[in-house]
């Protein structure tokens, strides 16, 4: 089975990539704090090491290793995943960020703990992310698969691309949008 990598920003769909690669029966690696410090560190072995233990990956620090982990792990497959916008995935990283409230992730990779007030940095940061990727892989397209899952891709591409037969259930969409009452409702949590 060949490591297959999601290197689509947070709030692209990545939990949904997870659970789509979990059901296939891959052992997955979601988002990871330790290999995140890893990242922060350049520990590049440590990262590996982590590697070697799973078989799919997805959210950070994955997207941001990308090169490096095609050049160690040259068999692997990568799913990028975006939004149907640019303007969509900023609208949906600004509600994550008030649902959650200030993020070291946000801050260590977007350079700011709250993307509100800093709309055009963050909407260059995806279309550089997304222009870097398929730059990248323009000689070996083959290893690249981009979906958005809003544009109606789904377990066919996703099966095809990996090899495996196409499941006859619904697409696990997770972490969908959380009503506003939901989000207050956290922030009055976190505060008391």
């Amino acid at each position: 089975m060949n490591k297959v990598f999601g290197i689509g920003l947070n709030k692209t769909g990545t939990k949904t990539l997870g659970a789509c690669l979990v059901h296939f029966g891959y052992k997955h690696k979601s988002v990871d704090v330790p290999a995140f410090e890893l990242y922060k560190k350049g520990d590049l072995n440590g990262l590996f090491e982590i590697i070697y233990k799973y078989d799919s990956f997805e959210d950070w620090p994955w997207p941001l290793i990308y090169k490096e982990v095609d050049e160690k792990f040259p068999d692997s497959k990568f799913i990028l995943t975006i939004r149907k916008t640019p303007e969509i995935w900023y609208k949906s990283l600004c509600r994550h960020a008030e649902y959650y409230g200030p993020g070291k992730y946000r801050k260590h990779i977007y350079g700011f703990e709250w993307p509100h007030k800093h709309k055009q940095h963050h909407l260059a940061f995806y279309d550089k992310h997304v222009e870097d990727v398929t730059d990248y892989f323009k000689s070996q397209p083959e290893k690249l698969l981009i979906v958005c899952w809003e544009n109606g891709d789904g377990w066919e591409k996703l099966s095809s691309f990996l090899g495996v037969d196409c499941p006859k259930i619904p697409l696990p969409h997770t972490n969908k949008r959380r009503s506003k009452m939901e989000v207050l409702t956290n922030r009055i949590r976190k505060f008391l």
